[in-house]
């Protein structure tokens, strides 16, 4: 049973920083796609960032290049987002997603999501 938890998430001023991490257990295939989406109030859910354990390069969202990583570290099992310079429009819940049998990470449909953790940027 794949599982999928966040934490990390909190409110930060503009211009600062904060690291999302996503402890992921239960995994059957070693190459998935492992993603970041985010959620504001009244707004459709849209992938962030995203890579495939495969291989390749990661995706990002045009809005969040150049501010924020998407990483692994395969040994904990942990996927991290670190978000840097963040602006109040960066405000919204984020979840953790993952998905087998594609490499288009990209792609928003994912199978698995954890239960999301609040950013919250002031200006």
């Amino acid at each position: 049973q794949v599982q999928l938890v966040e934490s990390g998430g909190g409110s930060v001023q503009a211009g600062g920083s904060l690291r999302l991490s996503c402890a992921a257990s239960g995994f059957t295939y070693t190459s998935k796609c492992l993603g970041w989406f985010r959620q504001a109030p009244g707004k459709e859910r849209k992938v962030v960032a995203a890579i495939y354990t495969g291989g390749g390069s990661p995706y990002y969202t045009d809005s969040v290049k150049g501010r924020f990583t998407i990483s692994l570290d395969s040994t904990k099992n942990t996927l991290y987002l670190q978000m840097d310079s963040l602006k109040p429009e960066d405000t919204a819940m984020y979840f953790c997603a993952a998905k087998y049998g594609s490499y288009l990470c990209a792609n928003p449909a994912y199978n698995y999501w954890g239960q999301g953790t609040q950013v919250t940027v002031s200006s």
